[in-house]
């Protein structure tokens, strides 16, 4: 039985959110006494599982969610799990809870309205620093009016409710300005992974049928300027639904030729340096518009659409095992309601606290924090950069200078800032963090000790949460007045009715199994985009009337939870879901290439590497050779990013196969890692593919 590593301390019960709600809803919950708080917590967590629509109405309450209209019924199952409707009747928007609520002083709605907002407006609300070292702050007052001169310059471009808004930036201050202003106006916003190449943002855009694209002249990687411009010029070329792409000009400020925008909270920024060589940004008449231009002229005040509780405002794509990206939709009413809660009563924020979680904006986590932040007017920390330039300390030097008390990162980050030594954490106190948070993959026991031990000074706990892009939350997810085990995600979250089961769907306990949810969440995605029948094949076919997540879980006797990754075979490469599909797709679209398995293999950095086998079109005249795995490696680089990079191409000349002809990856998996217990076979077709497999070269 794993022992406890951490327990709350008096002064955090007495003060925790969660614990004023439950003290609400009439549980006794001693601060002196912490073994009975985690007992009356568990009942809490377990009663939340149960009765999911009282617990919702009554944790909405406390967090004062605002609505522009009252819902008149939290939940209407009627139609089944996998259509449930939340929040029946009631309008808002994302907008009005993150943006509209702090722009002006007096009290606020719900049941926190004794709180005074005199200060907000002056309130600093969003930091955003670049790689050089560019430090901007933005009060909350400055942010209403950056995102409504971002929601008018949308209107000027022709979009409306309903329209999809990309973006494809940098984590820069103006990707915060572009998602809530989208959102503002009633259209969805749809972020797309900075790393990734242009034919996979192509084709996120061509899917969604995006109207307007953000982007960046460019960026900086370790010192050195690179351009997204080109990059989106790209994807978006012949692109007839992408009316107008809008460029922030981080690398060049004014230097374009046109004044810099002199709007409030964005101050005037020196030149790069003459020796730092631009890249080029064409820029296409009648199409694109400087971001200072187009924006720096719009009027600094705009209505809020008043939004229906299940419209969408937010799409982000995820990969599966079969190549095409789904795209996940999430409603105004489900953001709000998930992300104010984990933010409130998992990571316990407070009024003044600090919040930074290292994302990039096409990560839901980045969505995440933005919304969960700006609801509970919490300042926000955003990265343009590497975690480790110029020194492997850049984390934790910046935690200390901008006084973070919330600091989350994924397991591979901290295992690559680990290579650096101890020295460069331990000369880091980090007096003012509170708590730390990771997610994305599962820990290994070592990393998790260094990270509570040398970052947390072993009094932060890590709130170590799992959930997924599709929920946009957590399934799992610590609560702060509860002690925990290394490595362990303690709890369910609340409100979701999660249990794991065996094959034949039967609950288990201390046993690895399917991680579910037995009842809807209001965060749960609205189906997948133009795909109902991949949105119930997907989660709901397994199992009757049960979301199945598609982790491999464990419930120990205690109660406490954790995970042993993927059930399927999505790779997680430093904590990024990728489909084996989309990288077996572009090793296929060079000539040399008849088929071709991804798999994912164990590293000490990122969680996963990438390995692929191919078989070669002997009849076109191709021979194996480095040359040729050279070429193919760069081939998935070129369609995906340096970031899905493979470790390894191995040469084959067959790949076994179920008897409907479906590559089976897993087997392959485990044939390559030399397990002996490869399970029952007799579905392959053509078992001697296993052999050539682990002769692979």
């Amino acid at each position: 039985m794993a022992e406890y590593i951490w327990s709350p301390k008096r002064e955090l019960i007495e003060q925790a959110n969660v614990t004023r709600l439950m003290r609400k809803l009439g549980y006794v919950v001693p601060a002196d006494k912490p073994d009975k708080a985690a007992e009356e917590a568990r009942s809490f967590v377990r009663r939340s599982q149960k009765h999911i629509g009282w617990f919702w109405q009554e944790a909405l309450a406390d967090l004062g969610l605002a609505w522009s209209k009252p819902y008149s019924r939290v939940l209407d199952t009627s139609r089944g799990h996998a259509w449930a409707d939340w929040f029946i009747g009631g309008e808002t928007n994302i907008a009005i809870n993150c943006v509209d609520r702090w722009a002006e002083s007096g009290p606020l709605a719900g049941d926190q309205g004794a709180a005074d907002r005199t200060a907000y407006p002056q309130t600093v609300a969003l930091i955003a620093e670049t790689e050089d070292g560019q430090v901007r702050s933005f009060t909350f007052g400055q942010l209403n009016e950056n995102v409504c001169r971002v929601a008018n310059a949308l209107k000027a471009c022709g979009v409306q409710r309903g329209d999809c808004v990309a973006c494809y930036m940098p984590m820069v201050a103006e990707v915060v300005f572009a998602m809530l202003a989208t959102q503002k106006i009633g259209a969805i916003f749809v972020p797309i992974f900075s790393g990734y190449a242009p034919p996979a943002v192509r084709e996120r855009l061509e899917d969604a049928d995006v109207k307007v694209l953000f982007t960046a002249d460019g960026s900086m990687r370790r010192g050195q300027p690179f351009s997204i411009k080109e990059a989106a010029d790209e994807a978006v070329k012949g692109l007839a639904c992408v009316k107008h792409v809008i460029v922030y000009e981080r690398l060049r400020g004014a230097s374009h030729g046109s004044p810099q925008a002199s709007a409030k909270g964005n101050p005037d920024r020196e030149d790069p340096p003459h020796e730092i060589s631009l890249p080029s940004c064409p820029m296409l008449a009648g199409r694109d518009y400087w971001w200072s231009e187009l924006v720096g002229r719009q009027l600094p005040a705009c209505p809020t659409e008043s939004m229906p509780a299940l419209a969408p405002a937010l799409m982000i794509y995820t990969s599966g095992t079969t190549g095409k990206p789904k795209g996940t939709v999430h409603t105004h009413a489900g953001c709000l309601a998930q992300m104010s809660k984990e933010l409130a009563y998992n990571f316990d924020v407070r009024r003044g606290d600090i919040f930074w979680w290292f994302s990039d904006i096409g990560w839901m986590m980045g969505p995440w924090e933005i919304i969960g932040c700006f609801f509970h007017g919490v300042t926000l920390v955003v990265f343009e950069g590497a975690p480790n330039f110029p020194n492997p300390d850049r984390v934790w030097e910046m935690v200390e200078r901008h006084r973070v008390t919330h600091l989350g990162i994924s397991p591979t980050a901290v295992r690559m800032l680990i290579r650096a030594g101890n020295e460069w954490a331990d000369k880091h106190p980090m007096p003012t963090l509170r708590m730390l948070g990771s997610t994305g993959e599962p820990w290994d026991p070592e990393s998790y000790m260094w990270f509570f031990e040398h970052i947390g000074k072993g009094r932060c706990p890590i709130i170590n949460i799992s959930g997924g892009t599709d929920i946009v939350g957590c399934f799992l997810a610590p609560l702060p007045i509860m002690p925990l085990k290394a490595a362990s995600l303690q709890s369910p979250g609340l409100g979701m009715d999660i249990d794991v089961f065996n094959e034949e769907g039967k609950p288990v306990i201390d046993e690895v199994g399917y991680l579910v949810c037995k009842q809807p969440a209001p965060s749960m995605t609205r189906s997948l985009w133009k795909n109902d029948a991949k949105y119930l094949e997907t989660y709901w076919s397994k199992f009757p009337e049960v979301w199945n997540h598609g982790d491999w879980a464990k419930v120990d006797k205690e109660g406490d939870w954790f995970l042993f990754g993927r059930a399927d075979d999505t790779l997680k490469i430093a904590g990024r879901r990728v489909g084996p599909g989309e990288i077996e797709a572009a090793l296929i679209e060079h000539p040399a290439v008849s088929e071709a398995a991804a798999i994912g293999v164990p590293d000490k950095i990122k969680g996963q590497d990438v390995v692929c086998f191919v078989v070669l079109h002997r009849g076109r005249g191709y021979e194996e050779s480095e040359n040729l795995r050279k070429e193919l490696i760069e081939q998935v680089v070129a369609a995906l990013g340096k970031v899905d990079r493979p470790k390894n191409v191995l040469f084959v000349d067959d790949l076994p196969k179920t008897r409907s002809a479906k590559i089976l990856r897993r087997l392959i998996q485990k044939k390559h890692l030399g397990e002996q217990n490869l399970g029952d076979l007799s579905s392959v077709a053509n078992p001697d593919a296993l052999e050539a497999v682990a002769k692979a070269r």
